[in-house]
């Protein structure tokens, strides 16, 4: 692609290897944006191939089958290469034509790809075979000197990942589970989910212990919000007890006092002194 490059002025050269840049960082987590940048790109340089297969891949990752197709017809004009024939024909079975996916998987071009594009260009196939319905011909497809091999290739977990697939589709179970534990024992990068489709078919329900520690949360916080209830319940009844009531009220009814609500003032009792008695009588007298 360097190369490539170096064919434009030295500005543009550098504007458009920016805009590819973002499309390899963003084609995987955020499909829409990387396709974005490679218009940027497809705009400044649309006679460079490696902006045009840029393009393809954007395309192909937003679902824009025709439009990526067109891209990669472009590129394979442009260079003669034929790596690409693998993904234009799942492009053809993204349109909906299966029947040119399989046409293309005869074609001498595949004779020219590397192990790698070949192993890629069986996988299409068998999808289309699955896409026209024919699940025995797809697994019959898929079986190859690659699957029963077992040395563990950048391949590997994808085809023994399809054929495991395909078994299963078929109701095939018992080999579909085998094939996927040996698609779990080659995909060292988690690149399948493999181990989930053998936890399903195992029976294996996974908790998210995300949601459980989310509900325990919310526990908590229902019964502090029942002890807070509570706490009001009980001042209201005390605050009903200590409530005036107005003697002129006929709808006063006088609370019954319990020996521990009487105040201990009530027990005082007033002592007049003797001499103050006396005095008191004196004057009387007089």
């Amino acid at each position: 692609m360097r190369q490539e490059l170096l064919s434009l002025p030295k500005g543009l050269a550098e504007e458009v290897s920016k805009n590819l840049v973002m499309v390899a960082r963003l084609i995987d987590e955020d499909p829409e944006q990387a396709y974005a940048y490679s218009r940027i790109a497809l705009r400044l340089a649309s006679r460079v191939a490696a902006v045009r297969e840029a393009a393809g891949f954007a395309a192909y990752a937003t679902q824009k089958y025709s439009e990526a197709l067109a891209e990669f017809r472009a590129a394979k004009r442009m260079t003669g290469s034929v790596e690409l024939w693998p993904v234009m024909a799942d492009c053809e079975r993204g349109l909906g034509r299966p029947e040119r996916a399989l046409a293309m998987a005869g074609e001498p071009e595949v004779q020219k790809l590397d192990k790698a594009g070949q192993v890629e260009m069986r996988l299409v196939a068998a999808g289309a075979r699955r896409d026209q319905g024919q699940l025995e011909a797809a697994i019959v497809t898929l079986q190859s000197p690659e699957l029963a091999s077992s040395s563990v290739q950048p391949w590997t977990a994808r085809l023994r990942y399809a054929y495991a697939d395909a078994l299963l589709a078929a109701g095939r179970e018992d080999e579909a589970r085998e094939w996927f534990g040996k698609t779990l024992e080659a995909d060292k990068d988690g690149a399948t989910d493999a181990s989930d489709r053998l936890a399903e078919l195992d029976g294996v329900e996974f908790v998210d212990a995300a949601i459980d520690i989310a509900d325990d949360i919310v526990d908590d916080e229902e019964d502090e919000d029942d002890e807070d209830a509570a706490e009001v319940a009980a001042a209201e009844r005390a605050s009903d007890v200590a409530e005036y009531y107005d003697e002129d009220d006929d709808e006063y009814e006088p609370l019954e006092q319990s020996e521990a609500d009487i105040d201990v003032t009530d027990e005082i009792v007033v002592v007049e002194d003797d001499e103050d008695d006396e005095r008191d009588a004196g004057r009387d007298k007089a």
